[in-house]
């Protein structure tokens, strides 16, 4: 992803891809135009980043309805076991990504279940990913969004528009804070004074051969 900068990544560049999926028609279920962002591996991680938040975030509307039958609100939960770990998953990839860019992880191992950190002497660890931050800064964008539909609607009065008000300019508060946090940490880790790792989440509530549950259905079968 081209920048103005030696970093292979910015928090401007993230939110405005993050704003500018979220603005389009049909969007997370249709494509949105293409642009030069989009034509990046790193770009297409960021994107696919969002969209798995984006569907996460409508099932988990849907789950929380009292009215349906019951197979609906499980076919929610599935869903949203399957978006979560997409979302995750892209998560990692990202990491993959700007580490082998700012040169912290061995390219051979980058890939596997234990990449190779390559840190500088004296280079500090950050607990939280620069990946985790943009999965992050990817809901913060769909709390805002949610937030301004409160504020604006007509169908409820003042105090409630008032209320999603200062939500709002909190919720925005906290993106442009996280937005600061992210360019520091590439900022050091470029500079040899930070880096993060690939953290693998090993998710196994999915993996029908460590998930117990399903170990038990698939014996009892």
């Amino acid at each position: 992803m081209p920048t103005n900068s030696s970093l292979p990544l910015t928090a401007a560049q993230v939110t405005a891809l993050q704003d500018r999926l979220l603005s389009g028609p049909g969007w997370p279920h249709t494509e949105p135009a293409s642009t030069a962002v989009d034509a990046t591996e790193l770009g297409r991680w960021l994107a696919a980043n969002h969209r798995n938040n984006s569907c996460l975030w409508a099932e988990e509307d849907l789950a929380r309805r009292t009215t349906v039958p019951a197979a609906e609100i499980a076919a929610n939960k599935r869903a949203i076991d399957g978006y979560n770990q997409l979302r995750n998953d892209a998560t990692e990839r990202i990491d993959e990504l700007l580490l082998l860019a700012l040169k912290l992880v061995d390219v051979a191992s980058a890939r596997s279940d234990a990449p190779a950190a390559q840190v500088p002497p004296g280079a500090r660890l950050n607990s939280e990913t620069a990946g985790s931050m943009v999965d992050r800064l990817s809901i913060l964008a769909l709390k805002v969004r949610a937030m301004q539909f409160q504020a604006d609607r007509l169908d409820v009065d003042e105090q409630h528009r008032q209320a999603s008000r200062g939500k709002l300019l909190r919720l925005q508060q906290q993106r442009a804070d996280l937005a600061g946090c992210f360019d520091a940490l590439l900022a050091d880790a470029a500079a040899g004074r930070a880096y993060f790792k690939v953290y693998r989440q090993f998710k196994m509530y999915n993996d029908p051969r460590l998930n117990p549950q399903l170990v038990r259905e698939l014996r009892a079968s």
